[in-house]
């Protein structure tokens, strides 16, 4: 399908720390209808990157311009232990100013989890609190999301429930930006880019492999 116009314009963005270089010019176009993979190893800038595409970090120069409300699920899950997966959603409800969860009643139907509904976070297994991480990010339906390794702790068949998931979210106009260390399904993606020494460089992909251009 043909991505839409760009939702996230990233241009020449530099950022570094105590005078060492962390983003040396980074440029992205992110479409509404695309599913767009970033990989590098770690220290190669992901996490920088990603705090000042969310705002929690300002660029030493470049711009970053962003239309449509935004989705971010961190790597880190923002869970309070004591609270039970319902409690999250009812907080979440709030915060994104929501009339319903049905969303994410649906999201959680869609990951297999909604059993654990009442069940508190501490109690909750590494897999299924990402679970959650992940429908606290989409569950006010964002046009722009950005996922840091989303998968971790995953089982296989979450793995590719959530592959269904994101391909979903393309399919319903949805910008989607999946950061990762490792490049796995790489033919899944409509672009992959690898970030290297601060450096963003688009590859070339041929199946499961990628290929640096």
């Amino acid at each position: 399908m043909l991505a839409g116009e760009p939702v996230l314009r990233i241009r020449d963005v530099c950022k570094s720390y105590r005078h060492r270089p962390v983003l040396r010019g980074v440029s992205l176009d992110l479409r509404a209808g695309q599913l767009v993979g970033l990989v590098g190893e770690n220290g190669a800038g992901k996490s920088t990157l990603l705090r000042i595409l969310v705002g929690d970090l300002a660029a030493d120069s470049g711009v970053v311009e962003r239309v449509g409300v935004l989705g971010s699920c961190p790597q880190d899950a923002v869970l309070h232990q004591a609270f039970s997966v319902d409690q999250h959603l009812r907080f979440f409800q709030a915060a994104y100013g929501l009339d319903s969860l049905d969303r994410a009643f649906e999201l959680l139907e869609q990951l297999h989890f909604s059993n654990y509904r009442r069940v508190r976070v501490e109690a909750l297994s590494g897999g299924t609190r990402q679970k959650l991480n992940l429908v606290l990010a989409l569950m006010h339906d964002p046009q722009v999301l950005l996922l840091d390794e989303p998968y971790q702790g995953f089982d296989w068949e979450t793995y590719l429930r959530f592959w269904d998931l994101a391909a979903a979210l393309r399919d319903r106009g949805c910008a989607v930006l999946v950061v990762s260390h490792l490049a796995y399904d790489a033919s899944r993606l409509d672009t992959l880019y690898r970030l290297q020494a601060g450096v963003l460089q688009e590859t070339q992909q041929t199946g499961s492999e990628v290929v640096s251009v």
